[in-house]
């Protein structure tokens, strides 16, 4: 009993003592836990200030975690540690301020936070070994070891918890389910960072006790030397040799991979870079051959990527995701080259890389936005200009073009549209939206998309030159539910049958799915469907790319104790991509008991 009495009162005092030595990063952290239990609290997607604040947070977390350890690793910034520490809050709340004047969390918000916060997390694994002050592999070993320990723990607490939870729900009294939720972020945002940051070594201390601490943390158990010597090396070898034995079929058909090649060569470089470092502590023929040979094998493999992302950049232009692999795939070739010259304990160069090349990709002009709009935009303007679609920087209506530029069209179109890049585009109408009335009245042709290839991407519309029937309905409303609607959100409308009251009810359930209803006064549903899975059939009606289609395939039509609803879609726009969601436009038709 004494022993576990030890343990706790040890644990306790280390997260008493990672509070006061990342006070910073602890403000954040419970910052971020408490707008979270908000949210949670909302049962809906939270507004835009607390988005904004939870991206602030994100980052000042790892801030102050850079701002400790660079106080820790040079003398005259601890000996200043309340102006370092302030000079990091004012730059949390220049980020906020930064973040106050934009109308949305965009990708490129989104991105650039992301590329932030990767930059702090390679700054605070690199500086304690600036200038060999200490070992950059022991560090990295030991961030690993201590995360790995603190996700443990926040399991087995999030499982044990959770029970505690469903056994007093299930025998005491009724528990609201929020607090499963209330518990996981607790336990996963706020203890297991907290807890991972006590187990963190002072790296650059000169104490006894603390350098002491920092050896046994960089320690190499038994079973991580098995794990990592003759697991992790032996499968990313194995991998090499599928790779190598791609490249000699590749060599002999003459036929470059079609997109699938730059994101496995990503995840392999992330991967054997990772062992590589882990590895670099390991005195054994597995760990030795590999530091040997996995330098010269990336450059190889690296290679083979960069050649088919051209491939790619030449045929589709540039994308973010194009633009990172890319990118990474540089990044990964100076790597290859470094460390094949350098000896391991010069591997922080690895962490110092990345962060140069990940904040190198938000600074303008080279950044990933500006470069991917530029090349979507001038990839579309010379297909239009080749086609006599666009001359002399004006659009002339054309309907015969093929089939090739309408799909290219409406996919470039779509993109530009998503990222909020059609203000850059001076020949285009203001206010142009590509749907399929705008693409008619300003190309002179309807946009096409193309299910088998690239494109995620579909849409149909309802044929209005075909009639539609309305007996035995009393009553035709017309409404639509668009994809960023809150979730949940509902959209209603009053209406008057005779002496009865009733209101359509449009509820946006999630990002694709839809619940249309009818309901009295009360609120009791009379009648009602749901459109996904509906409108997820209207690929099968017509091969594509769809244009109109006849009412008999745009109706949904269901009938509940006499009451009918008949649901007829005029424009439905799908995308394969959950996050996108699903926009509805649609006639609805209610008719009483007979």
């Amino acid at each position: 009993m004494s022993h576990f009495t030890e343990a706790i009162s040890a644990t306790t005092r280390g997260l008493f003592k990672a509070v006061s030595r990342f006070p910073l990063t602890v403000f954040c952290l419970g910052c971020a836990t408490v707008l979270f239990w908000y949210m949670i609290s909302l049962h809906k997607d939270p507004g835009l200030f607390i988005q904004k604040l939870m991206f602030t947070f994100l980052l000042g977390a790892f801030l102050g975690v850079a701002a400790q350890f660079s106080c820790e690793r040079f003398q005259r910034l601890q000996k200043m540690r309340l102006a370092v520490y302030l000079i990091s809050a004012l730059l949390i709340l220049g980020y906020y301020l930064i973040l106050l004047p934009v109308p949305s969390i965009t990708y490129a918000v989104t991105a650039r936070t992301l590329v932030a916060v990767f930059a702090m997390f390679c700054a605070f694994m690199w500086v304690p070994s600036f200038r060999d002050k200490a070992d950059f592999n022991n560090i990295a070993l030991t961030h690993f070891k201590m995360a790995f320990t603190s996700v443990l723990y926040a399991a087995v607490l999030s499982a044990g918890c959770c029970s505690i939870i469903a056994a007093i729900d299930t025998l005491l009294f009724k528990v609201n389910e929020d607090a499963y939720a209330y518990t996981l972020v607790f336990l996963w945002i706020f203890f297991a960072t907290l807890y991972y940051l006590s187990l963190l070594p002072h790296f650059n201390s000169t104490d006894e006790g603390e350098q002491s601490y920092a050896q046994q943390a960089a320690s190499c158990p038994r079973a991580f030397e098995v794990l990592i010597s003759y697991i992790a090396v032996p499968l990313v070898s194995a991998f090499s040799l599928v790779l190598v034995a791609y490249l000699v079929k590749i060599i002999f058909t003459l036929q470059w991979p079609s997109g699938q090649l730059g994101p496995m060569l990503l995840a392999y470089s992330a991967a054997g870079l990772l062992v590589f470092i882990l590895a670099s502590l390991l005195e054994n023929r597995f760990t030795t051959a590999y530091r040997k040979v996995f330098p010269k094998a990336l450059i190889l493999m690296v290679l083979m990527q960069l050649i088919s992302v051209y491939i790619r950049l030449d045929a589709y232009g540039v994308t973010e995701s194009r633009y990172y692999v890319f990118l990474f795939g540089v990044f990964s070739l100076v790597c290859g080259v470094i460390l094949s010259f350098k000896p391991v304990t010069k591997n922080g160069i690895i962490a110092l890389l990345a962060a140069g090349f990940a904040i190198f990709s938000v600074l303008p002009p080279v950044d990933v936005f500006t470069v991917s709009r530029h090349s979507q935009i001038t990839r579309l303007e010379n297909m239009l200009v080749s086609e006599g679609v666009l001359v002399d920087g004006k659009i002339s209506l054309k309907e015969d073009v093929t089939l090739e530029l309408r799909l290219e069209t409406t996919s470039i179109l779509h993109y530009l549209e998503r990222r909020d890049y059609l203000q850059y585009i001076d020949w285009l109408p203001a206010g142009f939206k590509p749907q399929n009335d705008q693409m008619k009245s300003t190309f002179g042709f309807e946009p096409a998309y193309d299910s088998k290839g690239d494109s995620q991407y579909f849409s149909a519309s309802l044929d209005m030159q075909k009639p539609l029937m309305i007996s035995g309905y009393d009553i035709v409303m017309n409404t639509n539910s668009h994809k960023d609607m809150n979730v949940p959100d509902t959209k209603t409308i009053d209406f008057q049958v005779g002496n009865n009251k009733y209101f359509l009810a449009v509820e946006r359930i999630s990002a694709q799915e839809v619940k249309v209803s009818v309901k009295d006064p009360e609120g009791t549903e009379l009648v009602g469907a749901a459109l996904y899975d509906f409108a997820s059939t209207l690929s099968k009606a017509a091969d594509a790319p769809k244009g109109s289609l006849p009412p008999e395939d745009m109706t949904l039509e269901v009938e509940n104790n006499g009451y009918k609803l008949k649901i007829v879609l005029q424009h439905v726009f799908c995308s394969t991509n959950a996050d996108d969601g699903v926009f509805y436009e649609f006639f609805a038709l209610f008719g009483e008991p007979a």
